[in-house]
């Protein structure tokens, strides 16, 4: 047998390159690129694999590890699980800073290669520099921090592991069952020891995602419990994304006359001038789609996990006999609530449906409905073009003027904060799967690294990244990332004082305004930051906006410029738009706030329509 000497990092490195996919025809490689920030556990090793291969896997460094696989995740995202991002870090800090972004790509089941340094195997120096040391288990050690968050984690001991643990790490990350991180841990000794590896571990490898077909019984079950409905309903998720099945369900939608509502991870499935378009679902949603899954008596959920901001906590679905198919190459989501589970590749268990069903339509009375319910919210979405106020504009007011603004192609990205419902209720689709809001996990601080992510992505249009005040201060270093690698953003920062959404919940179940709002935490000088003066040290260019009148033009500059630009607007903290569904939080049962006692009433009359898993 050929064998290769090298060590565990260039062995690690040269493997990475030796894995291909096939995208829309054309090869290219699995691993796209690498953000890494480089530390004692990982740049005398790993980092001296990396440096020679360059112009093959391209190393980008990141400003802070949780933002640059952030950035990782929203790639990986943008292109709908087909390609992989990596990144690495040092041990310690460095290591932990990246377990949120291990969950934000975890909750949305996106695919993310994490390499971790850590400590010595041979613990003769322990502890070492950012050891945190377990008194009870000397194996642990902060990497095991990423079990719970990864699908995939594994601790590499030996050099010759690797030729095990790698492919099963991207077999885990390319499976639509179990897509995810991936997350590798590399003790310093192990990186730097070589091994005699197989010549053949190296042969280049065509990988591709596996469609996975239904069972046909469960296909029989779910064409007669569809076929006998009267008032049917699809939910789009973001697995139709992810399948490639947009045209497959729009064509099955229309067929068979069956309005389609919109997950946030779904939203673009459909141009929202489409017939069948029946808005967004649920808390986040529309009042066109919660009427209509109110009154639905058959539910097929495509690609979704059926999060509470979709079902409104179990609250939205009224009829009392509503029956539920699931089609979900997940085991796990494709059970939920009872459903009828189709378990298989979105686009595959659509078409045996379709097959199965025969000549099924639903009323063309219900589809109708569906539509006039959605015309009226385009009445609603649009009378806050006209709407006048002596002070700042309400968020609805700057989504609708730049949606009118932008181009088909560009894309648009959030995360946390106001702005993820303002969005999915108030963005009208120009384009399918041009939108973005990272809700599986809600994490302040994805969206300026995840546009920084998702522009390596996506070649044509621009990414809009909206900000909240709020999630800029938690994370914005790469704004200048943006600027350094030439990957342009439109920013848009909307600044309303503080943590508004979290105050409007909080004032909302009859708390008093504490600590969420700038003004009314605890300070000794209360002051706006200058994020135009913020953004321009970062290398982009900025402006404010003082008017909502003077946006058009400022648009207009932002898309000429030659690097990422920060459009800032000061939005009012107390106006939203209506229509989303009811969502359980925690409503103190004893309270000295009358207010508080009022809003627990209403939380125990609303959760009267919750269904409990029936």
């Amino acid at each position: 047998m050929d064998t290769i000497r090298l060590t565990t990092a260039q062995a690690i490195v040269k493997w990475l390159l030796a894995q291909r996919t096939s995208i829309d025809g054309t090869e290219v490689p699995v691993f796209a690129g690498v953000f890494g920030i480089f530390g004692h556990g990982n740049v005398t090793s790993l980092a001296e694999a990396l440096e020679p291969v360059q112009d093959e896997l391209p190393t980008w460094r990141g400003q802070n590890e949780q933002s640059m696989a952030l950035a990782a995740t929203a790639f990986g995202k943008a292109m709908r699980g087909r390609q992989i991002m990596i990144a690495t870090s040092s041990i310690g800090p460095g290591s932990t800073n990246m377990v949120t972004a291990a969950a934000v790509a975890n909750a949305n089941r996106i695919p993310l290669l994490l390499f971790s340094g850590d400590t010595f195997q041979h613990r003769i120096v322990d502890p070492v520099l950012q050891q945190i040391e377990v008194f009870r288990d000397p194996t642990v050690t902060v990497t095991d921090a990423f079990r719970p968050v990864s699908r995939y984690w594994d601790r590499i001991t030996r050099p010759e592991q690797i030729v095990q643990s790698l492919p099963q790490a991207l077999a885990v990350m390319l499976d639509p069952a179990t897509r995810g991180p991936a997350f590798i841990a590399l003790p310093q000794d192990i990186q730097a020891e070589a091994y005699d590896y197989p010549a053949a571990f190296f042969d280049p490898i065509l990988h591709y995602i596996r469609r996975p077909g239904p069972d046909p019984r469960d296909v029989a079950a779910a064409a007669t419990l569809l076929g006998g409905a009267e008032r049917p309903l699809i939910i789009a998720g973001g697995g139709v994304h992810y399948s490639g099945a947009v045209d497959t369900l729009t064509s099955f939608a229309v067929d068979r006359g069956i309005p389609v509502v919109e997950t946030v991870a779904g939203k673009a499935t459909l141009i929202s001038s489409h017939p069948n378009y029946a808005g967004p679902i649920g808390v986040t949603g529309s009042e066109a789609a919660n009427a209509v899954a109110s009154d639905a008596d058959v539910v097929l959920a495509i690609g979704t996990r059926l999060q509470d901001f979709t079902t409104g906590s179990w609250s939205v679905f009224k009829h009392p006999d509503v029956r539920f198919v699931a089609i979900n190459t997940t085991r796990w989501d494709a059970h939920k609530h009872r459903a009828q589970p189709l378990i298989g590749d979105a686009k595959l268990a659509l078409e045996a449906l379709d097959t199965h069903l025969g000549d099924y339509r639903a009323p063309q009375s219900w589809l109708e409905s569906a539509q006039g319910h959605i015309a009226r919210w385009h009445v609603y979405l649009d009378s806050w073009k006209t709407v006048q106020s002596d002070g700042p504009p309400a968020y609805a007011q700057v989504i609708q003027m730049v949606n009118d603004l932008c181009d088909p192609d560009d894309y648009c990205l959030s995360s946390a904060g106001g702005l993820p419902g303002e969005l999915v209720m108030g963005w009208r689709s120009k384009s399918i799967g041009s939108f973005d809001t990272e809700y599986g996990y809600s994490t302040m601080g994805y969206e300026i690294a995840g546009a920084w992510g998702a522009k390596m992505a996506r070649g044509d249009g621009d990414v809009i990244a909206w900000v909240g005040d709020g999630s800029y201060l938690m994370m914005n270093s790469d704004i200048y990332s943006t600027v350094m690698t030439g990957h342009k953003v439109i920013f848009i920062i909307c600044d309303n004082g503080g943590y508004a959404v979290i105050n409007r919940l909080q004032v909302d179940t009859g708390g008093a305004e504490f600590n969420n709002l700038l003004r009314t935490s605890r300070h000794e000088r209360y002051f706006h930051v200058d994020f135009v003066k913020h953004a321009e040290s970062m290398g982009a260019r900025a402006e404010k906006v003082e008017r909502l009148e003077d946006l058009p033009a400022a648009w207009e500059r932002a898309k000429a410029a030659d690097r990422s630009y920060a459009i800032v607007i000061d939005v009012d903290a107390y106006t939203w738009t209506e229509g989303g569904a009811w969502w359980e939080v925690g409503v103190p049962e004893v309270s000295d706030r009358a207010e508080v006692r009022v809003a627990r009433a209403q939380w125990e009359a609303e959760k009267k329509h919750q269904r409990v898993g029936l």
